[in-house]
């Protein structure tokens, strides 16, 4: 295979082969047969926060995730990032058809203070050692929710933290004690100060960052997911909430609409941003492309693109199109970098030097 290649933060490559899965950027010797894809060539995307194995109503059974997989798949992610799932998806990682998976194990929350069946529920008392475990079985990452709407207010109820300072400071050391990077869903502001504290090493949504906070994620390279087609749903929840939450559905509609200027402001401070569409749970798995769109609209296109495979690979520890990598890589019938909407109807997706999606034709099951 050979073809024009480009990057957000590299040289523009000529042409590169590939033979036994592997990248080359020049013609292996011998003679071989040679199928031809030409295009602009990209890393294979990242989704760096997904969920596989998690429905609307929680667990999802096997027949349901794998499909899952395979969408996510079809649409170039070819690195996911599990931000969270009550499903043992370790079977993924053992197949060559389905993309590589880093997991999380499952969200940590407060006990009723996040949506039901989604997560191992504790008390401040517990989170610590609950952290410890849920790390151990992942594969490097934990994540704890950092807060959510506290109902029992009443009309005077918003989003709250979900546990106090020293609790999330306990949970950090706890993760990191396990080798793990630990990560928290945090929409409001409060929260986030006190997982910025507590010495998180990343921060989802963070729609409620201010300029200070992110002075000190960017000193300290705390990564930040923006999730903006899932933050793109805050109307629809304000609206819901607004007739018992007045103050929380108010609160909501604000966050969204300084959601681009966030994600800007963030981008500006040096915070390491990176592509993440929260499928699973509400949103629909394969909106990569939607996804990356919205990141543009705040930081422009090859900003964007950067999120969504080189700087998110390398900040997951994949490699990326240098000679000798796996090829992992996504073709495009136009360069990305001046419209990331092409990223929409890639010409190929190619999986462990396997295409595995020719003119959005699946090709592997």
């Amino acid at each position: 295979m050979h073809g024009p290649g480009t990057g957000a933060a590299e040289d523009a490559a000529g042409e590169a082969w590939v033979l036994d899965g592997v990248v080359h950027h020049r013609r292996p010797a011998g003679d071989h047969d040679v199928t031809t894809l030409e295009g602009w060539v990209v890393p294979g995307l990242v989704d760096a926060h997904c969920h596989i194995g998690l429905g609307a109503d929680g667990l999802v059974d096997a027949a349901t995730a794998l499909e899952q997989a395979r969408t996510d798949r079809d649409s170039g992610v070819l690195l996911v990032r599990d931000a969270g799932s009550p499903a043992d998806t370790r079977w993924v990682q053992g197949r060559d058809d389905l993309p590589r998976l880093v997991r999380a194990g499952r969200h940590v929350a407060r006990t009723r203070r996040y949506l039901r069946g989604f997560a191992v529920e504790v008390e401040p008392e517990d989170l610590a050692a609950e952290v410890a475990r849920q790390a151990r079985a992942g594969d490097g990452w934990v994540k704890v929710v950092g807060d959510w709407i506290d109902r029992s207010a009443g009309a005077a109820a918003d989003l709250a933290p979900a546990f106090p300072r020293e609790t999330l400071v306990a949970a950090a050391a706890s993760a990191h004690a396990e080798g793990a990077r630990i990560t928290a869903h945090v929409f409001g502001e409060e929260a986030l100060a006190d997982v910025l504290a507590a010495g998180f090493d990343g921060v989802e949504h963070a729609t409620g960052a201010g300029p200070e906070d992110a002075a000190l994620m960017a000193e300290r390279g705390v990564a930040v997911v923006p999730t903006l087609v899932n933050i793109g749903t805050f109307p629809a929840i304000a609206a819901q909430g607004e007739p018992k939450f007045p103050r929380y559905a108010s609160h909501m509609r604000a966050l969204h609409a300084r959601r681009y200027d966030n994600v800007a402001a963030l981008h500006d401070a040096g915070v390491p941003l990176f592509v993440g569409t929260d499928a699973g749970g509400v949103q629909p798995h394969g909106i990569v492309a939607p996804e990356v769109a919205e990141m543009a609209v705040a930081v422009g296109h090859p900003a964007a693109l950067d999120a969504a495979c080189w700087s998110a690979r390398r900040w997951l520890g994949a490699a990326c199109l240098e000679d000798g990598a796996s090829a992992d890589l996504v073709v495009l019938p136009a360069d990305p970098r001046e419209d990331v909407a092409v990223l929409a109807a890639p010409s190929a997706v190619v999986l462990r030097g396997r295409v595995v999606v020719r003119d959005g034709r699946r090709l592997a099951d």
